[in-house]
């Protein structure tokens, strides 16, 4: 009883439309059996109950927004039809009208599950410790920045922080889309909504509760759910006017068959109350909408906020994409990808000598060595210097060793043909290689690069299939740029632009393809994602490149890209679809009305049934796939269920 209760509360204008469904039947009965006082009581209630939430929208809107809508049609229609004894039609179509209504609030609510789903990823409540170390529940929204927190196995991490243990596994799904756990060290960032798949660990809040990146991400699928398409907001821009002019329409039309045609007076009402229900544009208005809204809904599902129904709109009629080349095509994270020797016996040494400069550094080539070198002995040396822009300068047991690029490592070295070519290479390939030297003669070199993220490629390729012009615009050297740009398969380079030439860049590729879209996610990205037609921001981004774009993808997956130029395109064709499909059976109904082939039932089940077939086919958007046929999992859905099997 209690969950009958539950559904009746939060499906109310459903249940109106059951019971008002249920009315009509007994109403029927009644009327079959000639007890016709009854019946049309019956009928009245159906008006109360299932015509109660549809006078309340349009009567609000009239006399509050000063707006008429197809609401006030509807009701007027049914009045009409009982003024002249048509209870049971008036009835019926107080009904499907209510139905449709509640099919389009329905769609809504659906639309609306992506924020539901993603609300659930963060618990309401926190461990936190207190001073004494005692452990207290909290609201998760009362947490403050400096908070310790306790999350145990498999529990979820309930706000963004910092890891203040030496180790942790971290599932990421929700925000990555990877499966596989992450290895997490102190100090490491941790992001609420993703799971603690190791020991116990301890967290130190970093941010407000409104301030984590699911918080952020609520806010703007929530937001973008109440900005209509273009489509949308034109179509409800004229419903005020459509509507004016059928209740202008009716009388003139119910006047001139009555005088012109000689229809009795009777009849031209009649046709005129049919005229009001079939000339109404509720397929019309209902066209958009749910489609746009459905959209919005499946992208954030698949891990893509839309900040609104323009924004999508304007994916499918991208020309052409810039993208951004480090933290956008490549993990933005270089790593050594090769170390040589030229004496396999040094080796050891080398790797001691360079981990000893190289620890303590927070540069990013630091770090990448010292991963590199992580099972290699730290040994004391005699003295370090640390060369602004050039590298390290190490004396140990009486050798002078530099460590640093070529124009300072190798500068007074000659090395030998076969390295200097392979290292010379390298770097036209855009890795960056440091030399190792001691009293200037080159033992060996690491070469670092900044890999391909695994699914540019793929969506790269996607991408000039369906006819977009791919075009990379990087601050880096014009053969480092083409050669990141061959292994991916763009089409068009433009190299050595610092930020502000970016924007100028973007103007003229504006010029020459049309409609642009850009995909980055710094800083030094945010004016161009700002001035592009779609911006797309990174989700592992800077804060103000996901303020600024048009589009964040969460996941950090380019693939998601082309699959939203799909959706978007597929909303467009459903959406043109829907409209010419209502004003179709709007047309034909009145010809069939003045032709009187059809009565009020029929033009109301006609009508009204054509738009519930308009809500019913936006709604499919909910389960586009982009060809790729379930086969990738919503992330969301995925870690929801992991959630609850933990």
């Amino acid at each position: 009883m209690t969950g009958a209760l539950k559904w009746i509360n939060s499906h109310r204008e459903l249940t109106n439309t059951i019971i008002s469904g249920i009315l009509i039947v007994l109403g029927l009965v009644f009327t079959w059996n000639n007890v016709e006082t009854i019946a049309s009581k019956t009928f009245i209630t159906v008006f109360l109950i299932g015509g109660y939430y549809s006078a309340k929208s349009g009567l609000i809107e009239l006399f509050r927004d000063k707006h008429l809508n197809v609401d006030v049609l509807m009701i007027l229609a049914a009045v009409g039809a009982s003024i002249i004894g048509y209870w049971m039609e008036a009835a019926l179509l107080i009904f499907i009208f209510s139905l449709a209504g509640s099919m389009e609030t329905m769609a809504r609510m659906r639309s609306r599950n992506a924020i539901a789903e993603l609300m659930k990823l963060t618990p309401n409540e926190a461990r936190r410790y207190k001073d004494n170390g005692e452990i207290e529940i909290v609201e998760t929204k009362k947490l403050k920045i400096g908070d310790l927190l306790q999350v145990p196995r498999g529990a979820t991490i309930p706000i963004d922080g910092i890891l203040a243990v030496d180790y942790g596994v971290i599932n990421e799904s929700s925000v990555t889309g990877e499966s596989v756990p992450v290895e997490k060290n102190y100090d490491a960032e941790v992001i609420g909504g993703t799971i603690n798949e190791g020991e116990l660990i301890d967290i130190e809040v970093s941010v407000e509760d409104e301030d984590t990146l699911f918080s952020k991400i609520i806010r703007m699928v929530d937001e973008a759910q109440s900005k209509p398409s273009r489509t949308a907001g034109f179509i409800e821009g004229i419903e005020d006017t459509y509507v004016k002019a059928v209740l202008i329409g009716v009388p003139v039309f119910i006047l001139a068959v009555h005088f012109f045609l000689g229809w009795s007076m009777e009849e031209s009402f009649y046709r005129g109350m049919v005229l009001l229900t079939v000339a109404s544009p509720c397929a019309l208005v209902a066209s958009a909408t749910p489609a746009t809204l459905s959209a919005i809904s499946r992208a954030a599902k698949k891990g893509m906020v839309f900040k609104g129904g323009e924004a999508i709109d304007n994916v499918n009629q991208l020309k052409a994409i810039i993208f951004d080349k480090t933290g956008t095509l490549t993990v933005g994270k270089p790593e050594v990808a090769e170390a040589s020797y030229a004496d396999d016996g040094m080796k050891e040494t080398v790797d001691e000598v360079v981990k000893a400069a190289e620890f303590g550094s927070t540069h990013p080539i630091a770090s990448a060595i010292l991963r590199y070198l992580d099972r290699t002995a730290k040994i004391e040396v005699d003295h370090i210097a640390d060369i602004t822009g050039k590298g390290f300068e190490v004396t140990h047991n009486g050798d002078i060793w530099k460590i640093g690029k070529r124009t300072y490592a190798a500068e007074s070295a000659m090395l030998p043909p076969d390295i200097s070519k392979k290292t010379e290479t390298l770097e036209e390939q855009g890795n960056t290689v440091i030399f190792v030297s001691r009293n200037d003669e080159v033992l060996a070199y690491y070469s670092l690069e900044d890999s391909l993220k695994p699914e540019s490629r793929m969506a790269i390729e996607r991408l000039n299939t369906m006819g977009i012009q791919t075009i990379m615009v990087s601050g880096d050297n014009q053969r480092t740029a083409e050669h990141i740009a061959s292994l991916v398969g763009i089409k068009e380079v433009h190299a050595n632009h610092m930020p502000d030439e970016k924007t100028e860049r973007l103007e003229q590729l504006r010029e020459k393809y049309g409609v642009i879209g850009m995909v980055g996610d710094g800083i030094n990205d945010a004016p161009a994602l700002a001035l592009a037609d779609v911006g797309f921001a990174m989700g592992s981004g800077t804060d103000i490149a996901m303020e600024t774009a048009d589009v964040v993808l969460v996941q950090d997956d380019l693939k998601q890209i082309p699959f939203a130029l799909g959706l978007s395109r597929k909303m467009k064709n459903i959406i043109i679809f829907n409209i010419i499909f209502a004003l179709f059976v709007v047309v034909l109904l009145i010809l069939a009305n003045i032709l009187q082939v059809i009565n009020l039932p029929m033009g109301v089940i006609g009508h009204e049934g054509s738009t519930i077939l308009v809500i019913l086919n936006g709604l499919r958007l909910l389960n586009y796939t982009g060809g790729l046929n379930g086969r990738n999992e919503d992330s969301v859905s995925n870690i929801t269920r992991r959630s609850t099997a933990v």
